[in-house]
């Protein structure tokens, strides 16, 4: 009866000190997301701020987007992968909503614009409901969770961030130090 007991005890602590890890892994995976969300946000808006606001439209060939376009399509893009596609907001209309396109906007007010997004992105991943993240989605026509999605968006975030540190090459600036976990 006493080895039953204590295997009990011993199977009970188990079970509990695994949902422990379990969700200390869930909320280390939101708190290191955020940390890789704060650390892209401060390099994208240095690369934003060195280009010149002349050479905002610059674009090397016409089929390609301009700086400013690159920089205002991440916004877009973290507003409809957070609020939309993870959140059930209804997406923005592209062909009248201008709050997160170029629009005759100037260097400051995109800056502006990109950092409050980040801001807005940030809290929402913070309040969102971690049970959620397995909950799967159709995302162009590919089977993904919702923390799959997380992943799509940074990437989405290096891939025209990597764009622009070339536009900047392309007008004679050295872009800013590479710095780890962006």
């Amino acid at each position: 009866m006493k080895n039953s007991s204590l295997r009990l005890i011993l199977l009970v602590m188990i079970c509990c000190s695994s949902n422990l890890n379990l969700s200390a892994q869930e909320n280390d995976v939101v708190s290191e997301y955020i940390e890789r969300l704060d650390n892209s946000k401060k390099y994208l808006l240095l690369v934003a701020e060195m280009m010149p606001e002349e050479a905002y439209g610059f674009k090397p060939t016409p089929e390609s987007m301009s700086f400013e376009e690159h920089l205002m399509h991440i916004a877009w893009a973290m507003d409809w992968h957070s609020q939309s596609l993870m959140g059930g907001r209804e997406a923005r209309d592209w062909n009248t909503d201008t709050a997160l396109k170029v629009d005759r906007k100037s260097k400051k007010e995109m800056i502006s614009t990109l950092d409050k997004n980040f801001d807005i992105t940030k809290a929402f991943i913070e309040d969102f409901d971690q049970n959620k993240l397995n909950e799967r989605l159709d995302y162009f026509g590919a089977d993904r969770t919702k923390y799959q999605i997380l992943l799509l968006l940074a990437d989405h975030i290096t891939h025209h961030r990597a764009q622009m540190l070339v536009y900047l090459r392309l007008n004679g600036l050295k872009p800013p130090r590479y710095v780890l976990y962006q």
